[in-house]
């Protein structure tokens, strides 16, 4: 059985929710966990699944985000869809977290982008996920940056790379990289008041980490 849970995503500044992070869990040995193949779970069932929780959820928030790796970005029939959610669950903006694997690379540009106008002229919007991390530096997004509405910081993997020492400048460059594209900037991964500190004094306000609020099942019945 799968079922999504949600993690808020806030303005600091203006103390509001702005939305929600849905991420997938699959229930086991009478515990909720992490799938071990996202690709195995079928499309049609990520979507009836994902149509329930957001009519959940929608009327409370602006919008909501869910993951997808770049493989599954370009599939025609989950772009149709996820377009479909979106019609239904309009004025609540649905959001695509275009998250990394390795097994991405094997996705040419010219495929990510054609998907992305696709999304885009049908009110979709993108989310480019873990800048700075990985493969995602850069250099490796930049092409993308003109057709993304948001980018996303992921201070946890600063921190399990034994990086930390990297965070400010990191989040400093990438706000500039935000401002200059005219996107936001959300920073996951929050988790003590020191780190919510620091983001107030960096003046980001879109926050996202345990800090603010855990992952939490969304009942259905």
């Amino acid at each position: 059985m799968y079922r999504y849970f949600i993690q808020p995503q806030l303005n600091k500044f203006t103390s509001s929710l702005v939305g929600y992070e849905m991420l997938i869990r699959k229930y086991g040995d009478k515990k909720w966990h992490l799938p071990q193949n996202f690709d195995a779970i079928p499309v049609d069932e990520q979507i009836s699944l994902l149509k329930k929780t957001a009519h959940r959820i929608g009327l409370k928030v602006g919008s909501i985000s869910f993951n997808l790796n770049r493989r599954q970005f370009i599939d025609p029939h989950m772009a149709e869809a996820l377009i479909d959610v979106q019609r239904e669950i309009f004025p609540v903006k649905l959001i695509i977290e275009v998250t990394e694997e390795e097994s991405d690379q094997l996705v040419s540009e010219d495929k990510f982008l054609t998907s992305t106008k696709h999304y885009a002229e049908n009110g979709v919007q993108i989310s480019l996920d873990d800048v700075g991390s990985g493969h995602n530096t850069y250099e490796n997004v930049k092409s993308l940056l003109p057709y993304a509405d948001e980018i996303k910081f992921a201070m946890q993997n600063f921190r399990n790379d034994n990086k930390e020492f990297k965070i400010v400048e990191q989040l400093q460059f990438w706000k500039e990289i935000a401002n200059r594209y005219h996107i936001r900037l959300v920073v996951e991964g929050t988790e003590t008041a020191e780190e919510d500190q620091l983001l107030d004094d960096l003046n980001l306000p879109y926050r996202q980490g345990y800090f603010y609020g855990k992952p939490h099942l969304v009942k259905l019945e």
